[in-house]
């Protein structure tokens, strides 16, 4: 599974959480435009097929982030060959959105992890390990945090 690297910095000192690559929806853009923008940005990978909504996650706490009391994220499962992230964003386009980096991750890898990173959702190995063996579900499964 490819995972961005975002970095946060605050007073306390730099967080790093790894996500799936994604970002938000523009005024009147559909979900799947948007998923197919936010890929071609980050990571350079075309989609050509409509992918299967998988997850779904919504997150209200005040405070989540700086400048945000929450998050809706939705997950589409779209297979593709390992290849080299490289999308149309510039590296310092992707560092003032955060993202420092990405990675290539196992099932395994993501499971048995014991850094101080965190992975969004926090389920995230658990609900790739059913997706792995189920295939996906008939509808979009939700997370919390």
């Amino acid at each position: 599974m490819l995972l961005c690297k975002f970095q946060f910095r605050h007073d306390a000192g730099p967080d790093t959480v790894w996500a799936a690559p994604g970002g938000g929806i523009e005024a009147g853009e559909p979900p799947l435009a948007a998923l197919r923008r936010e890929l071609d940005e980050e990571i350079g990978l075309p989609l050509d097929a409509e992918p299967r909504h998988v997850w779904h996650q919504q997150v209200v706490a005040p405070g989540h982030a700086t400048g945000y009391d929450g998050v809706i994220n939705d997950y589409y499962l779209v297979r593709t060959a390992a290849f080299t992230p490289r999308g149309t964003m510039t590296d310092e386009q992707l560092a003032a959105e955060n993202v420092a980096g990405f990675r290539w991750w196992t099932q395994p890898e993501i499971a048995s992890y014991r850094g101080r990173a965190v992975f969004s959702p926090r389920g995230l190995a658990g609900a790739l390990a059913v997706l792995l063996a189920d295939g996906p579900p008939e509808h979009p499964l939700a997370f919390g945090l």
